[in-house]
Order: C-alpha cells, then sequence, then structure tokens
C-alpha cells in the first residue's frame, strides 16, 4: 500500500484545454495567457519585415481565433486591458516603421494631430514603447482608424458573444 499522498490540486489551480475555474468562474489558466501574449508579440514585433497592412491581417486573425475559443471565460475586464496592450503594440509598429522625424511628424499631421502636438511626438527622443502611449498618436491611430484597417477588438467580440450581436 502507497504511504503517498495523493496530489490533488484545487481547482483554481488545475488547467484544462486553457481553462480554470476561479470560484464560480470560467478563467482563462495563466499558461495560456501567456502564450496569447508570445503569439501577439511575435506578429507585432518591430523587426518583422512586412507592412503595417500584413501585419494587421496576421494579428486580425490570430484574435478572432482566439477570443472565439476563450470568449466564453468571465474576463470582460481583461479583454480590455489586452485591447489596450495590443494596441499600444500597433502604435510602437507604426513608429518604427515611420524612423524619421520627419516622416512621424507628417503622417500625424496626415492623420488629423495638430501641427504642435505632431512636433512635439515626432521630435521626441524616447523609445518606440514609450512613444507609443503618447497622446499625438493616440490622437492620430485611434481606435476608428485601427478597425478602419482591419484590427479586431477583443472587447467588442467579447461582448458579441455574451450578449449577442
Amino acid at each position: 500500500m502507497n504511504d503517498q499522498k495523493s496530489r490533488v490540486c484545487p481547482v483554481s489551480q488545475c488547467k484544462f484545454l486553457g481553462f480554470t475555474f476561479w470560484g464560480k468562474y470560467l478563467r482563462w489558466h495563466p499558461k495560456a495567457l501567456a502564450k496569447f501574449k508570445h503569439e501577439v508579440r511575435r506578429l507585432t514585433g518591430r523587426s518583422w519585415g512586412v507592412s503595417m497592412e500584413t501585419k494587421i491581417r496576421e494579428l486580425s486573425i490570430y484574435l478572432r481565433g482566439w477570443i472565439n475559443y476563450f470568449g466564453i471565460a468571465n474576463q470582460y475586464q481583461q479583454c480590455v486591458d489586452l485591447d489596450h496592450w495590443i494596441r499600444r503594440r500597433i502604435h510602437m509598429c507604426y513608429w518604427k516603421q515611420w524612423r524619421k522625424p520627419r516622416t512621424k511628424i507628417r503622417n500625424l499631421l496626415h492623420l488629423g494631430v495638430p501641427l504642435k502636438l505632431a512636433i512635439s511626438c515626432g521630435m521626441t527622443s524616447k523609445g518606440y514603447w514609450y512613444s507609443a502611449r503618447t497622446e499625438g498618436i493616440h490622437r492620430g491611430l485611434n481606435d476608428a482608424y485601427l478597425a478602419a484597417q482591419g484590427l479586431l477588438s477583443l472587447r467588442t467580440r467579447w461582448v458579441e458573444i455574451h450578449y449577442g450581436k
């Protein structure tokens, strides 16, 4: 007879098909979320030398499949937070692609950002990730613009899954 205690994990630590339970709620398992973030980082990498159109298309395909599977979990706020993080990654990619201050300023002006704000954003010496959260980039590359480019919103899709269209 074995004297070892059987290893029973609490329900909140068990993983099944990428999900776990937290009380009576279905949640994403931390490993599933880490895998998701790793894939988004790969698809929005600054050094991936493809057009932004291709990046956004590939990212939207992945996001659609992921949220259609994992959207049944009760994690609305997490979807909102991931949406903000993904949009910041996209902003960073645009900022890296534009490279030179003159190009940054010209593109921000083209997107409707006021001249003074475009100049202050375009002339910054801060890094891509830091710059991705500035007001000028948020005004130019807003949610409506990114949706027009084809980027899927996790928040919107989560609401559609839970409350219908």
